[in-house]
């Protein structure tokens, strides 16, 4: 028998689900018969008596001093306009894995449970046509949810584990190898070919796990074939993309390089003791599908890379960097088979902030970036830090006879090929085909393995460790026996539900599993400590001394290849490349001469590129663990936004972590190669705003392009040229990285190519944790500095986006004149002469000089001589390399021996007036009401978030 248990606010008014859903639907959706709605949560509990369901519902799902319920009924009976909104069966739902594990702990039998929401709409006279468009648009991814119309008839998924299924491949023709790879395998012909040769070889057909197991090993995702891939550009032989960037690390050769390009991590040194970890991620196909759920797991992903790093590591923070469609976008410039750009940006933005702030880890930092050409796939960002033992931070090597040992979460079907998938374009049809490749996090499981984790590894008793992500099992037992083999008996492996296909359980990508290398002395330990966490942990294999891939279900083979064919057995690709520009026009003389500057700057403020994202920060923890030194914003009002995180990793470390990154993928579309020296330069302009030492600097670098025909691999080879040669002259770096390849939109004949985002992150030290500072103004009276050279240069910026145009003149950098600008900056606040600091990025000078002033809300007075240039270029020039500063009067002469090799301007004051007032040449050029631009620039998110 099935009871249900519905509960609701006694108050409606603070039913904030209700009201929020309400706003978006009469702003997005322009509705008008709906005067509200609210929204009542559903709880589904079988097998449960009388007496245990009073108890659940007093003790668990019911706090009666501010909500009321409705037993075994629906909470308004009878109303016309409501919908039920429940997780599809055998979908994972971490609030039904809690009142479980709850109950069992209560001593109550319940045999099965669910939970959903039930939404009443309320009106005088209802369109049942927007009450459907809300649902469809607003609330329901049919993906993971059903609307549900009736009481199930029990709650308990039955099944059972299906068949091993052998594939004909030794016999097909080419059509049927591509028929056989669409959709699923996502493989070329000639790699259909090579496989179809190795099984002609050995007498055999393939089964099906194998088949799986190599298109993800050999996905782009996974096996990053085009940057091994041998290249020929613009005719010319160049070295392989990954290549060129390992040998620049190499060749660099930074003492505190301590793990680079071999771990799911990069490792720097803080000091001799501990080493900071970094990783960033994308999770861009399963957030086009599943915003919520792609970002979640994005999230809960890379937080797996660093606990898998070495032998074991401590999250303490992360990242989130989104570029999407306009929030405002037309619905009709929506693609077909994709969801409007407000959704996405709602949805990945709770999916973060739900993972981490449930984990206990800071989100210290992140951008938003938005362009139309985002509307079809989005770019989707997560990165993590964390901190490790210098001791453990090399992995060990597993050895015949040692446990593989699954820890954490259980599997199901969900993220079925998601490694795959994500190595395909999109198209209109990817919603319905790829259903399965989106995956449901648990982040409350995940906190509780991290924990069994940390402990085993202050124990020592891990061998090795690594996340089950893409590929799953496939993958992490794959690689971390690839050099000695592996017997896997899969069907020890905890599942969620019987209805599995052996080779679903093999390839699944369900969230919060881990894969460890134990010795079998070790086990003892190992389950005590799983018991005390209370974490599932479970043998389910052995390292072998064969070099091949056994994996059987109750005694029958699912997959038996060589290690080497596995993992070495895809040909290298060449590929070819030529150089095409996009054509763009610069602004005429006369469309420029007329722009009123006030106006101008107002319109940049409130640009969704440049404008306050406060709302969005908000909604994630930044000090959970308690590291933060800086917070993202600062000043007396806690609204002017810092250039980056600073961490203080563990309490009393003197030295700290600083965290930022950059990117322009606008100016990647101009020029490749000085767009990519423009994100290294902003990555390590922010960090040393904040007191980062500029000779101890890693970079991480993320590619997101399109799918790289001809054109696009000609531009990744030069951005990648300038990540070589910029890392060089700096002398940082590139210890991690990630590339994916497949933002691309086909359906007909049109075509959408996202701009080329190349993401660089970026990782200081400060010796001193006591020497940073943050952004805002600090007193009035204090001189305004701009340190850096501005030049004519306004391709791609904000100013131009503004008046409709792109430009073509982009920003030319001088990287070692950039170097000796970071050196001087961090000397500065190193003797406390440079009081706060922002570097110039989007919107220019003016912008920046705004945003320091909102913090305690100063007046300033800009007072400049401009020579070789026009006023507007240097309002609003996005010239790299460049910083406001704030110095006091009495050490300027400091400041100008510091700067004395390079530009160094003083260009105005601190005061009380609450205005910005600007004069170029003698003549006034700007003048406005801080307060006012402040609320110009707060207000595009406020409509979208408000």
């Amino acid at each position: 028998m099935i009871r249900t248990l519905s509960v609701f606010p006694k108050d409606p008014s603070i039913d904030s689900k209700g009201k929020s859903l309400l706003a978006d639907a009469k702003e997005f959706l322009k509705v008008k018969t709906i005067e509200e709605i609210r929204c009542v949560r559903k709880y589904y509990l079988e097998g449960v008596i009388e007496s245990d369901f009073e108890a659940l519902r007093a003790k668990l799902l019911v706090e009666e001093v501010w909500q009321d319920y409705a037993i075994d009924a629906n909470f308004y009976p009878n109303h016309p306009h409501q919908i039920e909104i429940a997780y599809k069966p055998a979908m994972m739902n971490p609030e039904v894995r809690s009142l479980k594990e709850t109950a069992k702990a209560l001593g109550i039998t319940l045999k099965a449970a669910d939970s959903c929401w039930v939404y009443y709409f309320f009106g005088s006279n209802i369109d049942q046509a927007e009450v459907q468009n809300i649902i469809t648009k607003l609330v329901m991814n049919p993906l993971i949810e059903d609307i549900r119309t009736e009481t199930p008839q029990t709650l308990i998924i039955s099944g059972q584990i299906g068949k091993i299924n052998t594939i004909p491949i030794r016999n097909m023709g080419d059509k049927e190898l591509m028929a056989l790879s669409q959709n699923t395998l996502f493989l070329t012909l000639e790699e259909m070919h090579t496989i179809q040769n190795y099984f002609q070889k050995i007498g055999r057909d393939p089964y099906d796990a194998e088949l799986e197991t190599l298109a993800q090993t050999w996905s782009e995702h996974c096996g990053h074939k085009t940057f091994k891939a041998n290249l020929i550009i613009d005719g010319q032989e160049v070295v392989p993309l990954y290549r060129r960037l390992k040998d620049a690390t190499k060749a660099i050769n930074h003492p505190r390089v301590i793990s680079c390009f071999k771990d799911n991590s990069g490792v720097f040194k803080i000091n001799d003791q501990y080493g900071v970890c970094m990783k960033v991620e994308t999770h861009n196909s399963p957030s086009a599908l599943d915003p919520y759920g792609g970002a979640m797991t994005g999230t809960g992903g890379v937080l797996r890379d660093i606990v898998g790093t070495g032998k074991g590591a401590k999250v303490i923070a992360s990242t989130d960097i989104f570029c999407l469609g306009p929030p405002d976008l037309a619905e009709e410039k929506v693609p077909e088979g994709c969801k409007h750009p407000r959704f996405i940006l709602k949805g990945v933005i709770r999916g973060v902030a739900d993972y981490g702030n449930q984990m206990g880890v800071p989100t210290v930092n992140g951008s938003l970036h938005f362009h139309e050409d985002f509307r079809a796939k989005p770019t989707v960002i997560v990165g993590a830090y964390g901190l490790i033992s210098i001791d453990k931070a090399q992995k060990g090597e597993p050895e015949s006879g040692d446990l593989v040992l699954s820890v954490g979460g259980k599997t199901g079907r969900d993220g079925v090929h998601g490694a795959t998938f994500s190595s395909a374009e999109m198209t209109a049809e990817t919603e319905k085909v790829n259903a399965s490749a989106v995956q449901i996090g648990d982040p409350i499981e995940e906190k509780r393995a991290f924990d069994a984790i940390l402990e085993m590894s202050a124990q020592n008793i891990i061998k090795a460790i690594t996340d089950c992500g893409a590929g799953g099992f496939s993958s992490a037992v794959g690689e971390m026996g690839s050099k000695t083999g592996v017997s896997i008996d899969l069907e020890k492996a905890p599942l969620k539900y019987l209805s599995l296909d052996p080779w679903e359980i093999w390839i699944s990508e369900s969230q919060e599993r881990m894969i460890i290398a134990l010795s079998p002395e070790n086990l003892g330990k190992a389950q005590a400590i799983f018991s005390k966490y209370n974490v599932e942990g479970t043998v389910i294999g052995t390292f072998t001394d064969d070099q091949q891939l056994r994996v059987r279900y109750n005694g029958e083979t699912l997959c038996d290849l060589p290690m080497d064919f596995v993992h070495g057995g895809l040909a290298q690709l060449s590929l070819e490349g030529k150089t095409e520009k996009f054509k763009f026009e610069e602004p005429s003389a006369s469309v420029l001469q007329k722009n009123n500057y006030n106006e101008a700057l107002k319109t940049i403020m409130g640009n969704y590129n440049v404008c306050s994202k406060e709302l969005i920060v908000r909604k994630y923890d930044h000090n959970v663990q308690g590291t933060a030194v800086q917070m993202p914003f600062a000043g007396g009002n806690h609204q002017s936004p810092n250039n980056a995180s600073v961490l203080e990793p563990l309490p009393g470390m003197k030295q700290g972590v600083v965290i930022g990154h950059g990117l322009n993928p606008i100016l990647n579309r101009l020029d490749p190669f000085l767009g990519s020296k423009w994100a290294i330069l902003e990555a390590v302009a922010n960090i040393v705003a904040q007191g980062a030492d500029p000779e101890n600097i890693a970079l991480l670098d993320n590619f997101i392009y399109p799918k790289p025909d001809s054109k696009y691999l000609a531009d990744l080879s030069r951005a990648i040229d300038a990540c070589v040669e910029t890392s060089k002259e700096l002398g940082m770096p590139f210890i991690s990285g990630k590339d994916s390849l497949s933002s691309t939109y086909r359906r007909g004949d049109k075509v959408i190519h996202i701009p080329p985002v190349l993401c660089v992150s970026a990782v200081g030290i400060i010796e001193d944790i006591e020497k940073t500072i943050s952004s805002p103004f600090k007193k009035s009276g204090n001189k305004i500095v701009l340190i850096g050279e501005t030049k004519p240069e306004l391709g791609g910026s904000i100013y131009y986006d503004s008046l409709g145009y792109v430009g073509t003149q982009v920003p030319t950098i001088d990287t070692k004149l950039a170097f000796q600008i970071f050196k001087a900056i961090h000397q500065g606040i190193k003797q406390g002469i440079i009081l706060s600091c922002q570097d110039i990025s989007e919107g220019g000078l003016i912008s920046s000089i705004a945003e320091m002033s909102f913090g305690e809300l100063f007046g300033t007075k800009i007072v400049a001589s401009v020579e070789g240039m026009k006023d507007y270029e240097w309002l609003f020039s996005e010239s790299p390399g460049r910083f406001v500063c704030e110095v006091a009067e009495k050490d300027m002469g400091i400041l100008k021996t510091i700067c004395d090799s390079i530009p160094c301007i003083l260009v105005g004051e601190i005061n009380l007036e609450q205005r910005i007032v600007v004069e170029l040449n003698q003549k006034s050029v700007l003048e406005l009401n801080i307060n006012d631009l402040k609320q110009e620039w707060q207000a595009p998110m406020k409509k979208v978030f408000g």
